[in-house]
C-alpha cells in the first residue's frame, strides 16, 4: 500500500524487548485485576465495584477519549484536507462541555441506584421496554463500528513501521493486539481496563509531547511547512469557504455531543468514586485536545507539505508511520524516541478498543442477556456470560477488519468514526433533556429515538446527485444525524407535552 514501506528500518531485539515487555505488562496488570476482585459481580466485572479516584479516573477518561482516530485518523485528515481539519480540536472541546450537561445528575443517580449500563438509567428514568432495547442495539452497534475502527488502527500502525507486506502486517497488527486484550480485559474486567488506561495514558501523554518537538526537528517549523502548502496546496491553507464552515459548525455538534454519549464514557461517569472527583478530571480533560488533536493535525498538515503525493484515500492514515520511518533514519536517539511513541501509538489504540468491547459485553449480557432471555440468572452466571460474549465480539470484528482491508473495501478512520454519531446523537434526548425535564415520556421519547435512527440511516441510500429534498440536505455541509436528532426532539418534547396537557385535562 505504500510504496516506500519497503524502506522501513526494522526494530532490532532490544526495541522488541521493550514493546514485548510493555504488552505483557498488560496480562500482569489483568491478573491484578483479577486478584483485586470483591465478589463475581457485573458491577465489580464492568464498573470496578465502589468506583476510582481522580488520577485513575482522568487517565482513563483520557486514553479512552483519544484513540487510534486521534492519532491516525486525525493526522491522516490533516494530510488530506490541511488547517481545516483544526475543527477537531473545537469538537474535542465540545465534548467536555457536553459532559457537564448531564454528568453531575446522572452520576448521583448512578450511585443512588447501582447503575452498571447505560440502559439502567433509561430504564430507570422510563421503565419502557421498547425504549431499553432499541437504545441498547444502537450502543451496540455504534460501538462495534467504533471497535472495528480501533482494529483497523492497529493493522495501519503496524503497516506503517514493519518490513513485512501490508497485508500480513495488518493482520499481525490484529491478531496479536486483539488477543493480548482478550486476556487482560477478560481477566481483571473495569479494573484491568483502568488500570492500563493509566499506563497507557501516561505513555500517550508523553508520546504526543516528544513527537511535536522530533516533527520539528526532522521536517521544520510551522511557518516553513505553511509557506511550502502555499506554493504547492493553497487550498490546505486558506481561509475555509461557507462548505468547510458549515462542515466546521457539523463536525463540533456532531462528536461534541455523540462523543459524550459513548457508553464506555458513561460508565466512567458511573465509576467515579465522587462527585469531587468527576469535576476535578472533567475539568483537566478541556485541556486535553491542544496536547493531542492539535499535534495530529500539526503532524498531519507537515506530512502534507513535505510528503506530498505520496499516500492516497485510506493509505493516507499510515502517514504518522511514513513520518516516523524518517524520523528512525536520523540517529539512534530518534530510534529510540519511535519505539517509545509507537509504544503510545498502541496504547492509545488499546486502551480505547478495551474500553469500548467491555462496554459492549455489559450491555450484550445485561440488558439483551438478562433483560430479555434469563432475568433470574445469577451474577456469577452473567458475569461468565459477559466474559464469553468479549471473546465472541473480538474474534468476529477481528476476522471483518482483515476481510475490509484485504476486500479493497478501505475507508478512512475518520469515515467509520462519523457511521456511528448518526446513530449515538439519537439518544441525546433520553439523556440530556429527560435528565433535566421530569415532563419527559416514554412513549414520545422512543418514537423520537426510533423515527429519528431511520431517518439517519436513510441517508446512506440517498443519491449524491440529483434535485431531491433529501440529496440537498445530503449535500448542505451537516451530517445527516444533526437533522434527525432535530426531528427526533421535536417529536420528544412535543409529544411529552401534549402528552402531559391531556393528562391534566
Amino acid at each position: 500500500m505504500i510504496a516506500a514501506a519497503t524502506d522501513a528500518i526494522p526494530f532490532g531485539p532490544g526495541a522488541l524487548v521493550f514493546i514485548g515487555l510493555y504488552l505483557l505488562s498488560m496480562i500482569w496488570i489483568g491478573w491484578l485485576g483479577m486478584r483485586a476482585r470483591q465478589e463475581n459481580t457485573l458491577r465489580d466485572h464492568f464498573i470496578g465495584g465502589q468506583g476510582v479516584g481522580f488520577f485513575v479516573l482522568l487517565l482513563t477518561l483520557f486514553a479512552t477519549q483519544y484513540s487510534g482516530n486521534t492519532i491516525l485518523g486525525f493526522s491522516g485528515k490533516a494530510y488530506r484536507i490541511g488547517f481545516a481539519w483544526l475543527t477537531c480540536v473545537h469538537f474535542m472541546t465540545a465534548i467536555v462541555v457536553t459532559y457537564l450537561l448531564f454528568a453531575p445528575k446522572l452520576f448521583k443517580l448512578a450511585k443512588q441506584h447501582a447503575f452498571v449500563t447505560p440502559t439502567d438509567y433509561l430504564s430507570h428514568r422510563f421503565n419502557h421496554r421498547g425504549l431499553n432495547l432499541l437504545a441498547t442495539l444502537i450502543m451496540v452497534a455504534a460501538l462495534s463500528n467504533f471497535f472495528l475502527a480501533q482494529l483497523t488502527a492497529m493493522g495501519r500502525v503496524v503497516e506503517g513501521l514493519t518490513t513485512l507486506p501490508p497485508e500480513i502486517a495488518f493482520v499481525w497488527g490484529v491478531v496479536v493486539l486483539a488477543g493480548i486484550m482478550l486476556v487482560y480485559e477478560t481477566m481483571g474486567g473495569f479494573r484491568a481496563v483502568a488500570w492500563t488506561d493509566v499506563i497507557q495514558g501516561g505513555v500517550l501523554a508523553l508520546g504526543f509531547a516528544v513527537l511535536l518537538v522530533l516533527i520539528f526537528k526532522e521536517y521544520g517549523s510551522m511557518e516553513q511547512t505553511t509557506r511550502t502548502l502555499l506554493k504547492i496546496a493553497p487550498e490546505k491553507v486558506l481561509p475555509p469557504k461557507a462548505p468547510e464552515v458549515r462542515s466546521w459548525i457539523s463536525y463540533i455538534f456532531l462528536l461534541g455531543v455523540g462523543a459524550a454519549l459513548y457508553p464506555q464514557a458513561i460508565q466512567r461517569i458511573y465509576a467515579a468514586k465522587s462527585a469531587k472527583t468527576l469535576r476535578k478530571s472533567l475539568a483537566l480533560m478541556a485541556f486535553m485536545p491542544l496536547g493531542t488533536a492539535l499535534i495530529a493535525v500539526l503532524a498531519g498538515v507537515t506530512a502534507a507539505a513535505h510528503l506530498a503525493g505520496e499516500l492516497k484515500g485510506a493509505g493516507s492514515d499510515a502517514v504518522l508511520g511514513v513520518m516516523l520511518r524518517h524520523i528512525q533514519e536520523q540517529s539512534a536517539l530518534g530510534y529510540g524516541v519511535v519505539v517509545l511513541i509507537f509504544a503510545a501509538v498502541l496504547g492509545a489504540i488499546m486502551s480505547t478498543a478495551d474500553s469500548s468491547l467491555l462496554s459492549i459485553s455489559s450491555m450484550v449480557t445485561k440488558d439483551l442477556y438478562a433483560g430479555f432471555i434469563r432475568p433470574n440468572a445469577g451474577q456469577a452466571t452473567l458475569t461468565r456470560f459477559g466474559k464469553w460474549i468479549s471473546t465472541v465480539f473480538m474474534i468476529a470484528l477481528a476476522a471483518l477488519a482483515v476481510w475490509l482491508n484485504n476486500s479493497g473495501t478501505k475507508l478512512t478512520l475518520v469515515e467509520l468514526l462519523e457511521m456511528k454519531f448518526d446513530m449515538l446523537l439519537q439518544l441525546a434526548p433520553a439523556f440530556m433533556i429527560a435528565i433535566h425535564w421530569k415532563g419527559m415520556r416514554a412513549g414520545p421519547v422512543f418514537a423520537g429515538m426510533l423515527i429519528g435512527l431511520i431517518f439517519a440511516l436513510s441517508f446512506f441510500w440517498v443519491p449524491a446527485k440529483g434535485d431531491g429534498f433529501l440529496t440537498m440536505l445530503k449535500n448542505s455541509g451537516f451530517h445527516p444525524g444533526l437533522y434527525a436528532l432535530l426531528l427526533n426532539i421535536v417529536i420528544g418534547v412535543v409529544g411529552s407535552w401534549i402528552a402531559n396537557a391531556r393528562s391534566k385535562a
